[in-house]
């Protein structure tokens, strides 16, 4: 009986440990993030404290970086596959011309613009994972190839004219339409992660593809899946792209790419503090801190070029100290 009840006493204390050292874990995540906001923001108001780093500039700041991270937040889902997409820009343009001409040319309003764009972005997620899945060939080079054909059926769709969202129109360009918006798909990111079968399988496939085979997970199922739901999610970003820059403009010789950074940035950090128990709230303040450094160098008048350096050279030491490996760990 005393072995017995020692047996379970070590139990519930083992577990008490664990869960004393995730929360510990998570406290640490939250600590690095803000951190790197308040580094990333110091650095730039001693530098230029008369136009940089105001109340009113964060929240600015802050406003523009939800857009990339609702974007980001369905792109972890395939990310954290192992997977890749170098469409996102492509389906972004892609989804908010289909939603403007279908709220504007057609008439049918907010509804046509929000079903439009999502569900443009997730057709575009499918058609990415159907081809990635049944031609068994990299996903990067799978969805380069696609990005070209979006690009050309937004041009087309466009017309070659730059669709402009009347000013009536753009509830979700403004707080608190674009608040709201993002947190509901945070709301549903999150949700989707943490209480389905989808979530549940896309960690254990993100883990080790070959066991989650053999314990009859359908892989191929929710690698397409993931894609569906990242393309929703980059049809979410659409509908508050629009929004925010009143128009889109139809490129095409992979010009849309340069739409693909932000949010993948945003993704990695959401990858780095997975082991910290907190993607989704990672890729959130990720992507602020991203908007506060890319502001900042708005501020000091640096050439465009210089700021993509900088900037890129600074996430890239970011994530590497984020991810760094503790000895005896081994890095997938």
């Amino acid at each position: 009986m005393d072995a017995t009840m020692t047996s379970s006493a070590k139990a519930k204390f083992a577990k008490t440990d664990k869960n004393k050292k995730k929360m510990s874990g998570t406290v640490r995540g939250y600590l690095i993030l803000v951190g790197l906001v308040i580094i990333s923001w110091l650095i730039f108001k001693l530098i230029t404290p008369g136009n940089f780093g105001t109340p009113a500039n964060m929240l600015q700041y802050f406003q523009a970086s939800l857009i990339a991270a609702t974007g980001a937040i369905g792109f972890y889902f395939v990310m954290v596959m192992g997977m890749f997409d170098f469409s996102i820009g492509a389906n972004i343009m892609l989804s908010a011309i289909v939603g403007c001409v279908l709220a504007t040319k057609y008439g049918l309003g907010y509804p046509g613009l929000v079903i439009g764009c999502i569900v443009t972005g997730a057709i575009v997620g499918l058609l990415n994972g159907t081809f990635y899945v049944k031609l068994r060939i990299p996903s990067m080079i799978v969805t380069t190839g696609l990005a070209l054909i979006y690009e050309s059926i937004a041009n087309y769709m466009a017309g070659g004219i730059e669709q402009t969202l009347p000013a009536d129109m753009r509830m979700f360009g403004t707080m608190p339409g674009d608040i709201i918006l993002a947190v509901v798909a945070f709301l549903i990111a999150y949700l989707i992660l943490n209480y389905t079968k989808i979530g549940t399988y896309t960690y254990a496939i993100g883990s080790d593809e070959f066991v989650a085979k053999n314990m009859g997970i359908k892989v191929n199922k929710y690698k397409v899946l993931a894609f569906i739901i990242s393309g929703a999610f980059f049809g979410i970003m659409a509908i508050l792209t629009i929004s925010y820059g009143s128009s889109m403009v139809a490129v095409t010789g992979m010009s849309s790419m340069s739409r693909n950074f932000v949010p993948t940035m945003g993704c990695f950090f959401g990858v780095a503090f997975k082991k910290y128990g907190m993607p989704l709230p990672a890729i959130i303040i990720g992507e602020f801190v991203i908007n506060i450094i890319f502001f900042g160098f708005i501020a000091l008048g640096a050439p465009t070029a210089i700021q993509d350096v900088i900037t890129g050279l600074a996430l890239l030491i970011i994530i590497t100290l984020t991810t760094k490996a503790h000895k005896g760990e081994i890095v997938k």
